[in-house]
């Protein structure tokens, strides 16, 4: 069977930068599955994308299908023949399979004897096959928004222009949105407008980097990442290459070209982040820091062209951002000029959630519980209150309106031009922290107090009034609220009750549909994240398991006791201890609620359980301060050396004796040797 490597392009007019890695790769995977289900067989697959086109190309991809047998069964024997003639059936069935009922066969199944026919089906060529493939994998294609062009019912993401097909060297008659399929591809529409004539699908990429076009989404990042760093070395300059920055610039040239520009420095009176955000946002700029980390007054700009006049490229690029750093300027000026404390009446008009208020209701119920929270961690009482009165404040100033990624930043900007406390101003700016996975947590009491009041009152009233997040669906983001409280609680090392801030939480809210059964729901949920917060550590599901299984309701408590679960499930001694805790669990739960833990020595009759209470009496004096200490591995490591008498009991002592005193004892004892271990988890649960 031959092989070939095929290639199709779809060119377009410049598509969206946001879109172009989802359309790359929906592309290529839509191709992959159409020849699997297909079952032609091929080699490695590549996407290929720039602004102006989608391509994928297909290594040693078969020329046809492999051949099949096709097995086809008809009617049942005894109704094929009659008095050893064939019925209508047989006659029929043998008709539709082109051959005379003597070529039949007997098919043997488990319901009996079949007729049947078995042929050689030749495989399709794969040129016939391309053109449904390809068009399928277009149309499934996830286009954030269709439209149409000219006079065409057509529709996809942009105007399409052209569409190249080849199998090898050979044209693939097919045709999508319109378009019949040619070798013909375009080159970058300034350095190489001329149609193209692909000679191979193998000189895709070459052909199109002679003229001007990088093709391979990864080559072009790299290459705009080497040029911004060598333009900031010859600048002497640290350039910060923000990564989901560098792909949408990706996504919007074909020949990158670095070019560096500069701005006035009057402007670097303004705060770093606002010049930042208006760069990035506004112009697709990388900005650059001097060797003391400080902005300078420099940017990189991204080009499509290779201008014989980059100077002239260079004053454009400043001149537009000169407005643009003007309008950051203003609005700084501007929002400086009231203090943010005169800012709280208006967020009375912000609405936070419909049925929960405002956003200054919010910061009302997160002072109470902030301030709750600084008492508990020693941090200031009044510290705490008044940072939550601030909080939301900076969300209507005229920055955070222009830039909404700024808030918390320029509210640590304001209450310090404003005189506040400098742990206050440090709060507006942590309460969103931790912001994603693996983010630090805020550094000051006030911080600590203020991100978790803040998230607690999310969670109580998003849950209080019926809006409990679903599989697809967490539009306040509770998920990420929940997993911030228990980083921020065992990161920050306070031992706070989960419970008890829950239950002062919804508290605050005056009126909530579902307030019946809240904190338990709401603990429920944020514990239950420990299962993803345990995976991200590297802790098993069955680890979590044993741990959730006990009334823990401190956080860090809970990762602590599954930090310690975790080493001793690797010890030697854990899965014979698991075992028999299973065991221990089985016989006492058939007892009833009626067993007693205390063990009476008198009773003791067999070495193995006199051995046993021994062994418990004195892990116990040994494991009751670790317990209290809350050093769980450490007390984990004493109950470890109860295997061998816990093993040699169940093999030499009948529990269920017929002595019903005797009976009661083995029960107590079993239930001690049970609560010892549950005092850290139910490691029965490792059995799982």
């Amino acid at each position: 069977m031959a092989a070939d490597t095929f290639l199709v392009e779809l060119g377009v007019e410049e598509l969206p930068p946001g879109a172009i890695d989802d359309l790359s790769d929906a592309f290529a995977e839509g191709l992959t599955r159409g020849l699997a289900e297909a079952d032609i067989a091929h080699g490695e697959v590549t996407a290929y994308a720039s602004p102006r086109r989608l391509a994928v190309q297909v290594k040693a991809l078969a020329d046809k299908q492999p051949d099949r047998e096709v097995e086809r069964r008809g009617p049942a024997l005894a109704a094929a023949f009659k008095d050893g003639q064939p019925t209508k059936a047989a006659e029929g069935f043998a008709r539709s399979c082109g051959v005379s009922v003597d070529e039949l066969i007997h098919l043997e199944t488990a319901k009996g004897t079949w007729l049947g026919y078995r042929e050689q089906q030749q495989g399709e060529a794969t040129t016939a096959l391309l053109p449904g493939i390809v068009e399928k994998a277009i149309a499934a294609l996830p286009v954030p928004k269709n439209m149409r062009w000219g006079a065409s019912r057509v529709e996809f993401s942009r105007p399409a222009h052209w569409l190249v097909m080849l199998y090898g060297d050979r044209v693939v008659a097919a045709s999508a949105l319109g378009l019949e399929a040619g070798r013909t591809t375009r080159g970058h529409r300034f350095h190489a407008p001329a149609p193209i004539e692909l000679s191979h699908a193998d000189d895709y990429l070459t052909t199109l980097e002679q003229a001007w076009v990088l093709a391979d989404r990864g080559m072009r990042r790299e290459r705009i990442r080497e040029q911004v760093l060598a333009e900031a070395e010859v600048q002497e300059a640290q350039a910060v290459i923000d990564e989901d920055l560098l792909v949408e610039v990706s996504g919007l040239v074909e020949w990158p070209v670095a070019l560096t520009g500069s701005f006035d420095e009057r402007f670097l009176e303004v705060p770093a982040e606002c010049l930042i955000s208006s760069m990035k946002a506004n112009q697709k700029y990388f900005h650059l820091l001097d060797v003391q980390g400080r902005l300078k007054p420099q940017f990189i700009t991204i080009s499509n062209i290779d201008s014989q006049s980059p100077e002239l490229v260079i004053q454009g690029n400043e001149k537009v951002i000169r407005p643009r750093l003007a309008d950051a300027a203003f609005f700084y000026d501007t929002d400086r000029q009231r203090p943010l404390a005169e800012r709280i009446e208006e967020l009375s008009s912000v609405v936070f959630q419909q049925k929960l208020g405002t956003l200054a209701d919010k910061a009302h119920r997160s002072a109470a519980v902030a301030a709750f929270i600084a008492g508990r961690i020693d941090g200031e009482v009044a510290h705490a209150r008044r940072a939550a009165e601030l909080a939301k404040c900076d969300l209507v100033t005229e920055m955070v309106l222009e830039f909404p990624e700024l808030q918390g930043i320029m509210g640590r900007y304001y209450a310090t031009h404003d005189g506040e406390p400098a742990e206050v101003a440090q709060a507006l700016e942590e309460q969103y922290l931790p912001r994603f996975a693996g983010d630090a947590i805020p550094r000051t009491p006030t911080g600590l107090a203020l991100a978790l009041a803040d998230r607690l009152d999310t969670l109580t009233g998003i849950f209080g009034i019926g809006q409990r997040p679903s599989g697809t669906k967490d539009p306040f983001a509770l998920r990420r609220s929940a997993i911030g409280v228990l980083n921020i609680l065992i990161k920050g090392e306070l031992d706070l009750d989960l419970r008890e801030l829950l239950e002062l939480a919804a508290a605050q809210h005056q009126e909530l549909p579902y307030a019946e059964g809240l904190v338990d729901e709401v603990l429920t949920y944020m514990l239950d994240r420990f299962r993803a917060w345990g995976r991200d550590e590297g802790i098993e599901a069955e680890v979590y398991l044993a741990v959730r299984a006990r009334p823990v309701t401190k956080p860090l408590d809970f990762a602590r006791r599954l930090h310690a679960v975790h080493a001793f499930a690797r010890r030697e001694e854990a899965a014979a201890l698991a075992a028999a805790n299973k065991r221990v669990s089985n016989i006492l739960s058939k007892q009833g609620d009626d067993v007693s833990a205390r063990v009476d020595a008198a009773l003791l009759q067999e070495a193995a359980e006199k051995a046993l209470a021994e062994a418990l009496v004195s892990c116990q004096e040994r494991v009751a301060p670790l317990f209290a200490e809350a050093r769980y591995s450490d007390a984990l490591d004493v109950l470890a050396t109860l295997r061998r008498p816990v093993d040699t009991f169940f093999d030499q002592v009948m529990v269920m004796a017929e002595d019903e005193a005797v009976k009661r004892n083995r029960l107590a004892l079993l239930a001690s040797l049970q609560a010892l271990f549950l005092e850290v988890a139910d490691i029965a649960q490792l059995q799982q």
